[in-house]
């Protein structure tokens, strides 16, 4: 099986190679200096050549706050229009597309329950928006895909919110954190885990969603992260720290349990990658 990751510099697709490695696996791996995912002609001659026969799609633009400014039209041209571009190519050499969605195509106003994955939509900000098109352009495009919808995503590689914590612990002895914000953590290795187990065991092609475990409020996250360090962590409303887009109140989503996959308590997750990054640390 030929593989493909694009967004190989990212926090996913760093992960994703690096549980490849581990397996053995061979794959292709490419960031945006190896193939520009926007330029259709560029991404028909690499699949031409290469013949991937699956395609992992970590490709994103992820600024969420820029995506309401001047990171909008990067923002539409590579998460809607370079998604497009790889559905077709996947499409067109019948490889099977695996799509990292967002929780983000919801509106975020529920009180309880979880987004089940045939959930109305309503992206309230710019992120949202652009990949719920790239949602449309796999679903107009191919037949052979997993769409996959994920939250609050952090790991080894990259600038997430664990380390953000981290790092304001070494200066700060008080941190506020917002409070009026549920979702679901994901650690990386989780979704790398949960993506290759569709793909390995050949689940029903479709929409599946993925985090770890329970639900927590930004603030009850950053209270698991810092609970070894001497920082007081202070519970504060959305509305004291406003930001260019629109975060949800409550995005939990359903997670995919059908298919048998394992999903980690968020607290456990994180007390893994905790562990992980203090070990890389003392090498």
């Amino acid at each position: 099986m030929k593989i493909l990751i694009t967004g190989s510099h990212g926090q996913l697709g760093q992960e994703l190679q690096h549980l490849l490695k581990k397996r053995h696996i061979d794959f292709l791996a490419t960031g945006s200096q190896e193939l520009d995912i926007t330029n259709e002609a560029a991404v028909e001659q690499y699949f031409a050549h290469n013949q991937p026969e699956v395609v992992y799609h970590c490709a994103a633009y992820t600024a969420v706050d820029q995506a309401e400014g001047d990171g909008k039209e990067t923002n539409w041209k590579v998460n809607a229009t370079g998604t497009a571009i790889i559905a077709k190519a996947c499409a067109k050499y019948a490889a099977t597309l695996v799509y990292i969605s967002t929780d983000y195509v919801f509106d975020g106003t529920r009180v309880t329950g979880e987004y089940l994955p045939d959930d109305a939509k309503g992206p309230r900000n710019e992120y949202g928006r652009a990949k719920l098109a790239g949602e449309e352009a796999v679903q107009k495009y191919c037949t052979k895909y997993y769409l996959v919808r994920t939250a609050w995503v952090y790991g080894q590689w990259g600038h997430n919110f664990v380390y953000t914590m981290l790092k304001l612990a070494q200066t700060h002895d008080k941190l506020t954190v917002v409070a009026d914000q549920v979702g679901r953590p994901t650690w990386t290795r989780t979704l790398a885990e949960f993506i290759t187990y569709l793909v390995e065991r050949q689940e029903p092609y479709g929409i599946y969603q993925c985090s770890n475990s329970g639900q927590c409020s930004w603030y009850e996250f950053a209270q698991e992260i810092l609970r070894d360090k001497e920082v007081t962590v202070t519970p504060v409303s959305s509305d004291q720290y406003p930001t260019a887009a629109f975060r949800p109140h409550y995005s939990v989503m359903q997670l995919s349990k059908e298919t048998g996959f394992e999903f980690p308590k968020w607290q456990d997750a994180l007390r893994q990658f905790m562990h992980q990054i203090e070990g890389e640390q003392l090498r």
